[in-house]
């Protein structure tokens, strides 16, 4: 029987797609240890790896893993910009874009930027503006680029603290670095950078005290440089969330002004050299 040369067919040993699609999510536990062994009510934190200085075509660069969460992002500029309104004769402008990798989350994304590529780029221009000398910079822009390879929760705060040690390599004056946080309620119970599971999972029957927030904190100044937060909290919850967020910015202030200190004495000459 002749072939049908006109039909793509499968491999040879194939399997049904439904063995690979995600498995409804479940109802994770209110009490107990977490699913990674992080403690509940206490600000636990994921061990934390960055890495400064990886693109070399880049400005600025940093690569940040927290768990499976991992983020790269590169600074580019100060460079000429090509509007010249008032403004920008007066002091420079930021351009933030952040954008999710297609193979980043479960389910398989487009390299098209959607409403929350959009929306986190938004929220990440608001938290990074306030600590730049934008003065410093007239008639100039400056662009920070975000890509997140793989999301494991929590990535908003993660590409906030990325780009700040980014800037921060690429030689931008800044004000202070600022670090981000976030947190996830579910009824009385909450979790310090939650992964993605807890994200979007619940555990709780009712739908009272559900939420989500994320802070952008710069721990030199004690200053909020953006803050998103979605559900419905009560103002205690808030508040209390808030003072939880800034205690787990000023955990990971060290391990940052770690990784930038090491970056500084490898690009600094030699004293042979000198």
């Amino acid at each position: 029987m002749p072939t049908d040369t006109k039909r793509v067919r499968g491999p040879e040993v194939s399997q049904s797609p439904s063995l690979f699609s995600c498995d409804p999510a479940a109802v994770l536990p209110s009490k107990g240890p977490r699913a990674d062994g992080r403690r509940r009510d206490q600000v636990d934190v994921r061990p934390v790896f960055v890495r400064c200085g990886l693109v070399s075509q880049a400005k600025g660069s940093a690569y940040l893993e927290a768990g499976n969460t991992k983020l790269m992002c590169c600074v580019y500029g100060p460079r000429e910009t090509d509007r010249k309104d008032e403004t920008d004769m007066k002091c420079g402008r930021l351009t933030t874009d952040m954008r999710f990798a297609p193979f980043s989350c479960p389910e398989r994304g487009s390299w098209i930027q959607g409403s929350q590529d959009k929306d986190f780029s938004l929220m990440l221009h608001e938290s990074l503006q306030p600590a730049i000398c934008l003065h410093k910079y007239p008639r100039s822009q400056i662009e920070v680029n975000v890509m997140v390879l793989e999301n494991s929760g929590s990535v908003l705060a993660h590409a906030v603290t990325c780009a700040s040690l980014a800037l921060a390599d690429a030689g931008i004056e800044m004000y202070d670095l600022v670090l981000g946080c976030s947190m996830r309620q579910d009824g009385t119970s909450y979790v310090v950078d939650p992964s993605y599971m807890e994200e979007n999972g619940c555990s709780s029957v009712s739908c009272e005290n559900q939420g989500g927030l994320t802070v952008a904190f710069l721990p030199s100044l004690n200053q909020i440089s953006g803050l998103q937060s979605d559900g419905d909290m009560t103002e205690e919850t808030l508040t209390a969330g808030v003072r939880t967020c800034i205690e787990g910015c000023y955990k990971l202030y060290p391990v940052i002004q770690r990784a930038l200190t090491k970056a500084v004495r490898k690009a600094a000459p030699s004293q042979s050299e000198s």
